[in-house]
């Protein structure tokens, strides 16, 4: 038996029910000293490389300390050295990456985890959907199984209902069939209805629902998305089709991960800002230091410390394996609220709503989510708004893979291959021109690395499900090769 555990749980429950103590600001300071007292693994490596913990006395001397990854830290040590005193049995549940950068790997966790990224939930059902007030059916659609999301998530709910929010959780996972099939059964007994998963998967279910005849408009439906960047027209195209009324409040993307649960949310804050500068792309190159849109959340620096190294993000946080300064290879950077309201109101945006006082994370995603052609980067979230152009949106489900390959005479052709919607045909030479057309609009490097005779990318077109493109049940990447 773990005497410990229980208090633990309870400790980190009252936290998380009542009235939070304030937290130290040099929290991180105080993590790095119980980790090197208590983590086995952290201990062999600052030993390995000549730290005392004594020395490291402030924030600059943490803010020297190593920098780990999964290669140079989580891969070299055996689980249970990776966990508080040596033991992995303190941890109830186990939790595996995607893989999307590799193999996948194994993050052990405990509700107190949980209770840690459950505020984050409430950020959203509470400042965006209005949850305390109304009645809420909470549709988990992510994958349920070893992958962290679906079972996350759900626990996550769960503990928010311990509050008192009158949200009620059921959990098909990604089966559509299932989905379709307990909404127009549950959904009309609640205020709204939020889905929460992938938003391909998301958009997908909404587009065969409609061919369904379920009527959307009478669920009130929200939405909770992670795992990818989408565009502003896609957040439209998505309240088009579901009826919401707010896309600013009524849509909200986690920025998460299997390593240490949800970072950071999309605030109505952040969404209204994110807005005025997909129509403003000087500006938003300006702030982001780059042509590509990026998400743009905000996290709370009394549960998650960010840090950047090099254009990408380094986080610190406690959970089943205690990360500090971790560097978890996404691109962005960060903005402090004070400095991102002067941004805005130096160029005419006043936001309606200051919103929470709390730090911005902005996140593009990982390098390796791209194809080099012509010495130009090509991103994903280019092709993607292609895509959810008016006249070709209707007959596509949003999933596609990019990658370079060679024609007949061996020059370099970029490809994209698209999913249908299921049971509809396209005009590839349409969606080619759409594509092309973004790029060249998002994207200066394609726009003046690649001759024009060549920016037209080669378009097929593959029915939904496709075992090969676009295999069911699977976490799906967006670019091969490169």
């Amino acid at each position: 038996m773990d005497a410990d555990r229980p208090a633990r749980y309870v400790e980190a429950l009252q936290t998380f029910v009542g009235a939070p103590d304030p937290v130290e600001q040099n929290w991180p300071l105080a993590l790095f000293r119980q980790v090197s007292a208590e983590v086995p693994a952290y201990r062999a490596l600052l030993a390995e490389r000549g730290i005392s913990p004594d020395a490291v006395r402030t924030m600059a001397d943490f803010r020297a300390l190593p920098i780990i990854d999964k290669a140079s830290y989580h891969s070299r040590y055996p689980l249970p050295l990776l966990c508080r005193h040596g033991r992995l049995d303190a941890n109830d549940m186990i939790a595996v990456s995607s893989g999307s950068s590799g193999t996948p790997t194994i993050w052990p966790r405990s509700p107190v985890d949980e209770l840690a990224v459950t505020p984050r939930f409430e950020q959203v059902f509470r400042d965006g959907f209005a949850a305390h007030e109304r009645s809420t059916l909470a549709v988990v659609c992510f994958p349920l199984g070893t992958w962290v999301g679906g079972l996350f998530t759900l626990a996550c709910l769960r503990q928010l209902t311990i509050k008192g929010y009158p949200i009620t959780v059921v959990a098909p996972g990604n089966n559509k069939a299932e989905i379709l099939r307990v909404l127009p059964e549950l959904a009309p007994h609640f205020d709204q209805t939020v889905l929460l998963g992938y938003p391909p998967f998301v958009k997908d279910v909404v587009d065969t629902g409609v061919a369904a005849g379920i009527d959307w408009l009478a669920y009130a439906v929200k939405l909770v998305l992670a795992g990818e960047v989408f565009s502003e027209e896609w957040r439209n195209l998505m309240a088009e089709r579901t009826g919401m009324r707010d896309p600013v409040r009524d849509v909200a993307s986690l920025y998460g991960t299997a390593d240490a649960g949800v970072l950071a949310t999309e605030t109505p804050l952040s969404v209204s800002i994110r807005r005025f500068l997909a129509g403003r792309p000087d500006l938003a190159r300006e702030l982001f230091g780059d042509s590509r849109l990026p998400t743009l959340a905000q996290y709370d620096p009394a549960s998650r410390f960010f840090e950047t190294h090099e254009g990408t993000l380094l986080f610190t946080a406690d959970n089943g394996i205690p990360l500090v300064r971790y560097h978890i290879a996404d691109e962005g950077g960060l903005v402090a609220h004070a400095a991102m309201l002067d941004f805005c109101a130096a160029n005419g945006f006043d936001p309606e709503d200051a919103g929470p006082d709390l730090p911005f994370v902005f996140v593009f995603g990982r390098s390796l989510f791209t194809v080099s052609f012509f010495g130009a980067n090509v991103y994903p979230e280019n092709v993607t708004v292609g895509l959810e152009q008016p006249e070709v949106s209707s007959w596509v489900t949003g999933k596609f893979v990019l990658e370079t390959v060679e024609d007949a005479d061996r020059d370099r052709v970029l490809r994209v291959t698209v999913e249908l919607a299921p049971g509809r045909t396209g005009d590839a030479t349409v969606l080619a021109a759409s594509v092309r057309d973004q790029l060249v609009r998002l994207n200066s490097e394609y726009a003046h690395y690649v001759p024009a005779e060549r920016q037209l990318p080669e378009v097929r077109l593959l029915p939904a499900g496709d075992p090969e493109y676009f295999p069911v049940g699977v976490k799906h990447r967006y670019t091969r090769g490169g």
